[in-house]
Formats: structure tokens, sequence, C-alpha cells
């Protein structure tokens, strides 16, 4: 049976976290570690949006912060819930 986008979601995701824990464990500081993950994730989002060539105009830009804003937004919301605290 094929897994859904959330499953492959999810599973992509701990990939990224698991990675970027072996990166901590080899003595990169986790300031570096998720700048970089973030960095990665500009890069992609920019071949997804594009290619190879080009960038993104300034709309582009935008929606690509929108939809990383959103995706803060669930994971702040998910962690308050499991911890019943807001900040």
């Amino acid at each position: 049976m094929a897994k859904s986008d959330a499953e492959n979601h999810h599973e992509c995701m701990n990939r990224f976290i698991e990675l970027g824990n072996k990166m901590k464990e080899e003595g990169v500081g986790t300031h570096v570690v998720s700048a970089a993950l973030m960095s990665a994730s500009a890069v992609y989002s920019t071949y997804v949006a594009v290619g190879n060539t080009g960038g993104l105009n300034p709309s582009g830009v935008d929606k690509i912060v929108d939809a990383y804003r959103h995706q803060m937004e669930q994971v702040q919301a998910s962690r308050q819930a499991e911890s019943g605290s807001a900040e």
C-alpha cells in the first residue's frame, strides 16, 4: 500500500531531524545546523518553483516565506497543545 503525502511528509521531516542530530553529535553547533537546514530548504524551494536556472521574483519569495511561516505556526501550535502552554 502506498504511503499518503502526510506519511511521506512525516517520514522525510524525521529524516532531516535525524541528520541534524547527527551533525550536532559530530560537533556542529545547533545554530549552524538550523541555519544550514533553512538554507537547504531555500535552495530546494527555489528549485521546485523555477528549476535549476533563474530565481524567484519578490512575490515568489513572499509565497515561500508565507509557506514557511505557516509551517512554523503549525509546529508551535502543536507543541503548545502538547505542553498545555502558550508563549
